[in-house]
């Protein structure tokens, strides 16, 4: 009973304690404009002599919690402005408000945004090779997540269609798995098929980072030659983002944003987008008619390739209370419906075959600084998806491309007779752990789990015995990083990673010899790899930046790669995991002329040393891909991109990327002999492409405080072969030819931003775009783009 008096006393003078501690501490909050009043994102606010600091959010803004009052010196600092110092009081209890507006400096590195680089200051500042587009200057276009990367130096986005189709990434000559895609910080490893890249609206995206080569700790994963982080809207503003388009190919796009936070702290945020459309559009292709002709160069409409899909993102939860910055609850659910038109090549076609999936994934996340002592700052997510995907292959037709085609009695199929309905029961958990010793040296530590276990069964076959087979993954990535920063001018980052995999799956075997008798063995198999890396910058002048980075990186083989997709993909469960030496030096300079003429330069050279390289290659019939090992890979390679702008008037810019990806196996497997594909171009991969776009802007066109921009994109992918050069003849080999598109767009905005109208056309001269194994792409397509878009902090 004394004992129990003890510890109800100590709680008591805890709380007394507690109570009186938080009410000695304050808040304080405030925006950064220009001396034209323009919000400044990515300005830093620091407190002279404590480690208090932030940074502001997209609209300028920022705030800092639980200070003790008393009298402080507040600097505020951002790249392209002069440096302004106020001397504050902060009352005992109180939020106080301090607003800057900062003057532009011309000795200082002018803001990327102005000149058009659309890119968050503090993410490209960093040592690691990384661009960061500003997915805000996108919003009134129609793109989705991967054409907006399509934009950017090193990057390749190849699709088999249109809308919703099958996507390849392509990231300095790595390819597929090899680059990884995440959400604030989280793995989209286990998101399905309802959510991915090519049907995400660049709405949802307030920037996108693209780390490419090295990539830093706090994403935790197994990305062997970069990452994309798409950044969302995670500020504490009330808004309201609402969008329709309508276009070519009876295609249908709507994306709904809304964000709201109490004053008590309470938040909800509600995201919602649907895609739709026929892919009707005209291709040129070979065609084999029934009654014995075969027809080349035939222009035929694409007849089985309808596809939408349907998202909603919802949470809710509370931000900046004592326990928290943010505890968010929320559910994610979708479901799409894909129509297959091809296999890998055109020269398979299909009229009945079609795939659904649905997303069903509850989530939560928790955030809170100073954790226990200032400076230690911890990050959880958690996340499970109950979705599902189904094949639907159960007519026994054989189509042509003019629509025509053939039954045939029984049950068969136009490939594989399936129903397979499945459930991946993917989970991901991440926890970020980083603590600020002092403003020179900083910690961090970082970890991912997630576990896939494929269940399924067909209705067609109740009682097959090989969808009751084991399909078990389970994937562990630690990393441990510190960074030293000297001063503003030079910081470094070392880093390393450990990486763990487990695999429990079967394989068929014949026991008696007799046909048709199948049984199955239980197998298992693990992987541990262990990484590093660093990376390091320095400022030679304010306009002048370095940067140098090196990574050992491992890439652990995914699940459809091993067990395949049930699509287009094969399975290989003998595959190893890949890795590769990364090495980056950048080199970034930026300037001004009498505050008229403004021009950036980026240039980065790559090396890349991969071994046991996993790459696509056609399955033996030609009708599937199958991933499998190259012992050795170089790439050596430069990308670079220019721009220029004039006033607020006009800016322009251009990119180029070559990357060298050669086969470095000098004998396959069991071979004395060298092999002919020794130092044969990678094939299927481009190898010379670039970008160019300009703008044009008109102000107060029409009213004061309207604008109309004019826009125009080109892209430009040199030829490529299809399979490797150094086989066939030169009239037999088949390739990619060269190709460019080119897209015009015309945007007017009014009431400030409020009221938005886009009109678009891509692909202007409607040239032939191909990309995987010469599927050939759209057309010539027109769209046109409503949007409305209120904030609180406008």
């Amino acid at each position: 009973m004394q004992i129990k008096k003890i510890l109800l006393l100590g709680m008591l003078c805890a709380c007394v304690i507690f109570t009186s501690a938080q009410n000695r501490l304050s808040s304080i909050s405030g925006q950064i404009k220009t001396s034209s009043g323009e919000a400044i994102p990515g300005a830093t606010i620091k407190i002279h002599k404590t480690s208090y600091g932030t940074i502001t959010d997209q609209s300028g803004n920022f705030k800092i919690l639980n200070i003790p009052f008393g009298n402080y010196t507040l600097q505020v600092s951002a790249i392209g402005f002069k440096t302004q110092k106020k001397e504050i009081n902060v009352t005992d209890g109180q939020l106080s408000a301090f607003n800057f507006n900062l003057e532009e400096s011309s000795e200082q590195m002018e803001t990327l945004n102005v000149i058009g680089r659309t890119a968050n200051q503090q993410v490209n500042r960093q040592a690691f090779n990384v661009t960061s587009i500003d997915a805000k200057k996108l919003h009134n276009s129609t793109l989705d997540i991967s054409h907006a990367l399509d934009r950017v130096s090193g990057v390749r986005v190849r699709e088999a269609g249109g809308l919703g189709s099958r996507m390849d990434f392509s990231l300095n000559g790595f390819t597929g798995r090899q680059v990884k895609f995440f959400i604030d910080g989280v793995p989209m490893d286990n998101f399905g098929s309802s959510f991915q890249i090519n049907n995400i609206p660049i709405n949802l995206a307030q920037r996108v980072e693209v780390y490419k080569g090295v990539v830093p700790v706090w994403l935790g994963s197994d990305a062997l030659g970069g990452a994309v982080n798409i950044v969302t809207d995670n500020t504490t503003k009330s808004y309201m983002d609402a969008s329709y388009s309508y276009g070519s190919f009876n295609t249908h796009k709507t994306a709904v944003n809304v964000g709201y936070t109490a004053p008590s702290g309470f938040k909800v945020q509600l995201n919602a987008f649907q895609n739709y459309s026929d892919n009707d559009y005209k291709v040129t292709t070979d065609v084999a008619a029934f009654n014995g002709q075969y027809l080349r160069n035939q222009v035929v409409k694409r007849f089985n390739d309808t596809y939408h899909n349907e998202t909603l993102i919802a949470g809710a939860g509370v931000v900046n209370k004592s326990f928290a910055d943010q505890l968010m609850f929320g559910l994610t659910v979708g479901q799409n419906y894909s129509e297959i038109q091809t296999g890998a090549r055109m020269i398979s076609v299909f009229g009945d075959w079609h795939r659904k999936g649905s997303i069903l994934m509850p989530t939560v996340k928790y955030a809170k600084k100073d954790l226990f002592t200032k400076g230690l700052d911890l990050r959880v997510n958690g996340n499970f998806n109950f979705g599902t995907e189904q094949n639907i292959d159960t007519v026994y037709r054989r189509y042509n491309w003019f629509q025509d085609y053939k039954e045939y009695p029984g049950a068969g199929s136009e490939r594989e007779r399936s129903m397979y309905k499945f459930r991946n029961n993917n989970g991901l958990a991440t926890a970020n752990l980083s603590y600020t010793v002092d403003e020179h040296h900083s910690l961090s530590l970082n970890n991912v789990f997630n576990s896939f276990n494929r269940k399924g069964s067909d209705e067609l076959y109740p009682d097959a015995e090989k969808y009751e087979q084991p399909r078990i993954n389970n994937k562990n990535v630690l990393g441990l990083g510190y960074k030293y920063s000297a001063s503003e001018k030079w910081n470094t980052s070392v880093f390393m990673k450990q990486f763990y995999q487990s695999n429990k799956y079967s394989q068929s075997y014949n026991p008696s010899g007799n046909w048709g008798d199948i049984a199955y063995l239980t197998q298992k198999n693990s992987y541990s790899k262990t990484g590093y890396g660093i990376a390091s910058t320095y400022f030679i002048v304010p306009n002048l930046q370095v940067k140098a980075s090196y990574e050992k990186s491992y890439r652990l083989p995914e699940t459809d790669e091993l067990f395949g997709d049930l699509l287009n993909l094969e399975g290989n469960i003998d595959l190893k995991p890949e890795q590769s030496n990364n090495y980056n030096l950048g080199l970034s300079y930026q300037a001004q002329l009498n505050k008229i003429h403004r021009f950036s330069f980026d240039g980065n050279l790559m090396y890349r040393d991969a071994k046991d390289f996993i790459r696509p290659s056609l399955n033996n019939n030609q009708t599937k891909q199958v991933m499998g090992n190259l012992a050795d890979v170089t790439n050596l390679g430069f990308e670079s991109e220019i721009r220029y702008s004039f006033k607020q008037l006009f800016t322009a810019g251009v990119n180029v990327t070559y990357q060298n990806l050669r086969n470095n196996t000098r004998f396959e497997q069991g071979q004395t002999m060298q092999s002919p594909l020794f130092r044969d171009r990678i094939p299927n991969m481009p190898y010379l492409f670039g970008n160019a776009d300009a703008s044009l802007f008109f102000n107060n066109f029409g009213k004061k405080g309207n604008t109309l921009t004019l826009g125009y994109n080109v892209l430009y992918v040199h030829a490529y072969y299809l399979s490797w050069p150094s086989q066939g003849t030169s009239d037999t080999k088949y390739d990619i030819p060269r190709q460019w598109m080119q897209d015009v767009n015309a945007v007017y905005t009014l009431g400030g931003g409020r009221y938005n109208i886009g009109l678009e056309c891509k692909n202007l001269l409607d040239n032939r775009i191909y990309d995987n194994f010469s599927l050939q792409k759209p057309g010539r397509a027109f769209y046109a783009k409503v949007r409305y878009f209120f904030s609180n902090n406008r």
